[in-house]
């Protein structure tokens, strides 16, 4: 059984930043021990990350969201606090634009995986987007959303989504927002 573990855009914008919202704070003591975790077991790591340019207020996700967020060599684009810090040069990085990643795609689609579990910021949008792109690239593998390890900045679209994804065939764990380790 190959297993993965998807860090999804766990940036200082989305967490502390020009985005950031309290409840992505509080992720960040369980993402790392996700993290941990899966090193134990020999499990691959990938992270996406926002990726905006200096032209992005240009761009069409800027005229909907005119909030410059993870410009590409700015503070707000690297990884936040102890996630940043764990992360190792082995692990699979994949810098976006948008808010689904076309390379995490075809990396997943290369792959055998059989387990993908993704955690991070934020659940409605780019969680969601990527977790969508996962089962489409791995129909038959088992995609898991941590309820407990994602998080939005609207409660209700938070809900709303890990409701949406579970009828789409993803596996929410930890309903209850509680990490069970």
């Amino acid at each position: 059984m190959k297993k993965c573990l998807i860090v999804v855009d766990y940036q200082n914008d989305f967490v502390t930043g020009s985005l950031g919202f309290s409840a992505a704070v509080q992720l960040e003591e369980r993402i790392v021990q996700k993290i941990q975790d899966c090193r134990e077991r020999g499990e691959d790591i990938l992270f996406t990350l926002d990726t905006h340019g200096e032209n992005y207020l240009h761009t069409s996700e800027g005229k909907n969201l005119p909030i410059p967020h993870c410009i590409a060599g700015t503070d707000g684009h690297k990884l936040y606090g102890a996630v940043g810090e764990n992360r190792r040069e082995s692990d699979f990085v994949f810098p976006k634009g948008t808010f689904g990643s076309d390379a995490l795609y075809a990396h997943l689609k290369g792959t055998a995986y059989t387990s993908i579990e993704l955690v991070g910021v934020v659940t409605n949008i780019c969680v969601l987007a990527n977790a969508v792109l996962a089962k489409t690239a791995r129909p038959e593998a088992e995609i898991i959303v941590d309820a407990s390890c994602v998080a939005s900045g609207d409660p209700a679209l938070h809900q709303a989504a890990l409701s949406v994804m579970e009828s789409m065939q993803i596996q929410i764990i930890n309903k209850d927002g509680v990490y069970h380790g």
